[in-house]
């Protein structure tokens, strides 16, 4: 199984890629406000980097749970400063966390291989026209509602398998708009729309979407399911990165890198990875 992103062609399975958030925001739920000035940007992601982050996600909206939506001028001037001096800075790749498809537009042309997509429930198919023509990598998340309403007593009769059908019917409708499922990932969206019980429920349930021979993004860091404060989550995270990668995650997108892919690296090792 490949994944096409840009130029950069990966093939599964392989060790787990770790993905580091780098947050251009003043209201993300874990480190809003640390790195909103691009040259703060930078360095935290040049950091990653070195602690072994193969993906950078720069976003400049904040998608935690009742979170204002950010207009478009504004999300690129977060996002495109950073992207653009990113660029030949590192050999990690980037990506960029949008739902719009005029700031992934841009952003593929500042640098970025990758765009992830919280919104992959939209009804046009202008997000899907942009990765087909620049090539770039695609990461479909399963969110219900949107950022603002999401967390508004979510319900599900069977969480896994609505995910599952949710998946089935996004490829079909991707390859319909002309982009090949050889850029595309999938993510469950952890946190997005979903009660803790859903989100174990996912992450005990991974295994069900690896049928579809797509890379799959696992993204549980630090989030509110996992209980205690932000700050008091790190080995709970981890855990759950360890979870996914057992379970045929090809990525999982988080804030420790370093600490991460350390545990990840061990793991592997012990499996004989």
């Amino acid at each position: 199984m490949n994944w096409q992103t840009g130029d950069i062609k990966w093939q599964f399975p392989r060790p787990t890629l770790v993905m580091g958030i780098v947050n251009v925001t003043p209201d993300s739920f874990s480190d809003g406000g640390k790195f909103i000035d691009a040259d703060a940007a930078i360095a935290h992601a040049l950091q990653l980097a070195a602690d072994g982050a193969e993906l950078l996600d720069i976003g400049g909206e904040s998608t935690r749970p009742g979170a204002p939506p950010v207009d478009e001028a504004e999300e690129l001037r977060r996002v495109i400063p950073v992207i653009e001096k990113l660029t030949g800075q590192t050999d990690a790749i980037i990506s960029i966390d949008t739902q719009k498809p005029a700031v992934a537009q841009s952003a593929t042309a500042a640098g970025a291989r990758v765009i992830n997509d919280i919104a992959a429930h939209r009804t046009d198919d202008t997000m899907w026209r942009v990765a087909a023509k620049t090539g770039a990598g695609y990461i479909a998340m399963h969110m219900q509602g949107t950022p603002q309403t999401m967390q508004n007593a979510p319900e599900y009769d069977d969480v896994v398998a609505t995910v599952e059908a949710f998946f089935a019917e996004r490829l079909e409708a991707m390859a319909v708009a002309g982009l090949p499922a050889e850029q595309v990932a999938l993510d469950p969206g952890i946190g997005f729309g979903k009660t803790a019980g859903h989100n174990l429920a996912l992450l005990a349930g991974l295994t069900r979407f690896t049928r579809f021979q797509r890379p799959l993004m696992v993204g549980a860091s630090r989030k509110s399911f996992l209980g205690g404060k932000v700050t008091e989550r790190l080995g709970s995270s981890i855990a759950c990165a360890c979870r996914a990668a057992a379970a045929g995650a090809g990525i999982v997108r988080v804030h420790d890198v370093r600490e991460t892919a350390q545990a990840l690296r061990t793991w592997e090792a012990i499996n004989g990875a």
